[in-house]
């Protein structure tokens, strides 16, 4: 019994220092392919390093889904892997320790660092998303940092295109300037040049001053539809121009080089932001709105049906009303004779009110149709992130029962054959799930079914390969699978041989 014991402390401790370095060096992969996709959010920005750690970390948190199953995938993988490398796993099993009993304890982390990630996801992370796209948000309405090279045209000045020949870096005096106006659009272009220029923010460091020296501008006018009011000058059209030569001209630009974050109220209502019991009240919420509104179409279809036809109803049954007080028998009547007892200008104005009741109709349908989809499409968003928090602690069981038995039966340790067969089938879970998902927040698929269509194909994958790592199977053993080949090929030979001697004695 103390033995067992210290087998599981034993599994417990290589596992949990594999398990964490796979999961900082997969959390740094993914933080990069995160920032990579980001870089221009924070390049140029002249943010300050605090803002930058906040970002780092809160991206940190949010690759934290995808990068928990591909550790433990990678962590159980080089685990059984080293152990069957080393022989260890031969002499647990020689011992009389079955397969399922070493793996016990390491079941037992796996489902506390399950119900870990449900909790993360459930109640980390939303709020991590939350300052993360605030702070994103914050970042791309911020004006970059005001940094003009030389020798080369810079627009990083929203609406201005400026070029500097050379620059005074003690001074900061810029020399052969050349200024393009783009603020009243492309047609309305405004150059001008000068010999010498100066760059300063105002107190409040909400606008950009900029001082020409010595220069002209030139304007082309146009009238504002991009038409130019064209003169002719002999036998040639010209277009006319204004020219101004000044000393010194001052143009002010606004340039806010302050950091200021957005209201993270904004994104209170996203799916993102909600834990699953939020979620569950919005889709109850939400799905109650959409039936009342559905419902109340219905009825004023109902109710308005055949676009005005129960008015001529009405008007029918008056008709015979009136008959059977003048002792008369009132005979059924259809449409069409009610019809025909309109005049023409009677029969065109009802086709005309007809039609405009059908566009009316037709307008408040489409209407009433976008505001359902509009409602189902943000059900189906809070759906996926329900569904979310759950399929992610389930894929770290199924990531587990995958790469302990696989490092079972290929029994090559190191960083080689398990990182390998670790990405090929975690790009195989990322492909599935991502298509799952994609098809889910389209409609093709039930919601349920896009989210849970990766587990639904890794669990048989999983339970397959416990079965033969726990029944010594040789499934990834090259020399195994040649011995199949060849004793596949005999078999074959010798069913051939067989089937040509008995046409060759029936011949006979």
């Amino acid at each position: 019994m103390r033995i067992l014991k210290r087998i599981d402390a034993y599994l417990l401790k290589n596992f949990l220092g594999l398990f964490l370095l796979t999961f900082l060096i997969c959390i740094f992969i993914l933080l990069m392919q995160f920032l990579w996709m980001h870089v221009k959010d924070l390049v140029g920005k002249g943010v300050e390093v605090s803002v930058l750690a906040e970002f780092f970390v809160y991206a940190a948190v949010t690759v934290v889904p995808l990068a928990l199953p591909l550790a433990i995938l990678l962590a159980s993988l080089i685990s059984f892997s080293n152990l069957g490398e080393k022989f260890e796993l031969t002499a647990m099993k020689a011992a009389g320790v079955s397969l399922f009993r070493i793996m016990r304890p390491l079941v037992v982390l796996i489902l506390f660092i399950c119900v870990g990630a449900f909790f993360f996801s459930n109640n980390v992370l939303p709020k991590s998303q939350v300052k993360l796209w605030t702070l994103i948000f914050s970042l791309r309405q911020k004006s970059p940092e005001l940094d003009i090279p030389v020798g080369e045209f810079y627009d990083g000045i929203s609406g201005y295109n400026i070029y500097v020949g050379k620059k005074n870096h003690k001074t900061g005096m810029l020399y052969d300037v050349m200024l393009y106006d783009l603020s009243e659009g492309f047609r309305r272009t405004t150059v001008m040049v000068a010999d010498s220029a100066q760059i300063y923010f105002t107190a409040d460091n909400k606008y950009l001053s900029l001082v020409l020296f010595n220069g002209e501008s030139f304007e082309n006018l146009k009238d504002g539809d991009g038409k130019s009011n064209k003169v002719r000058k002999g036998q040639e059209e010209q277009v006319p121009y204004r020219r101004e030569s000044f000393k010194r001209k001052v143009i002010l630009i606004d340039f806010d080089t302050d950091f200021t974050r957005f209201d993270e109220s904004v994104l209170r209502d996203q799916h993102v932001a909600k834990n699953a019991s939020q979620l569950v009240h919005s889709i109850d919420s939400v799905k109650v709105i959409a039936h009342n509104r559905s419902h109340d179409q219905s009825a004023d279809m109902v109710k308005n049906k055949y676009f005005g036809r129960e008015r001529m109803r009405e008007r029918q049954l008056d008709g015979e009303e009136a008959l059977s007080r003048r002792g008369k028998v009132p005979r059924a009547l259809s449409l069409d004779s009610l019809v025909s007892t309109f005049n023409n200008s009677q029969r065109q104005r009802m086709v005309k009110n007809a039609i405009d009741k059908a566009k009316q109709q037709g307008d408040a349908i489409e209407y009433n149709a976008l505001l359902l989809d509009d409602s189902k499409r943000y059900i189906r968003k809070h759906e996926i992130e329900l569904h979310r928090k759950f399929t992610l602690a389930v894929a770290c069981l199924i990531f587990f029962f995958i790469g302990a038995p696989l490092g079972a039966i290929i029994r090559k340790g190191g960083l080689g054959a398990p990182v390998v067969i670790s990405v090929v089938m975690f790009i195989i879970y990322y492909i599935i799930d991502n298509t799952g998902f994609k098809m889910a927040r389209e409609a093709l698929w039930p919601v349920w079914t896009g989210m849970w269509l990766s587990t639904a194909v890794l669990l048989p994958i999983g339970i397959f390969l416990t079965y033969k790592a726990a029944t010594d199977s040789a499934l990834l053993n090259p020399e195994a699978w040649i011995k199949q080949w060849e004793k596949l090929k005999e078999g074959w030979t010798r069913l051939t041989k067989r089937i040509k001697k008995e046409t060759k004695t029936n011949n006979l």
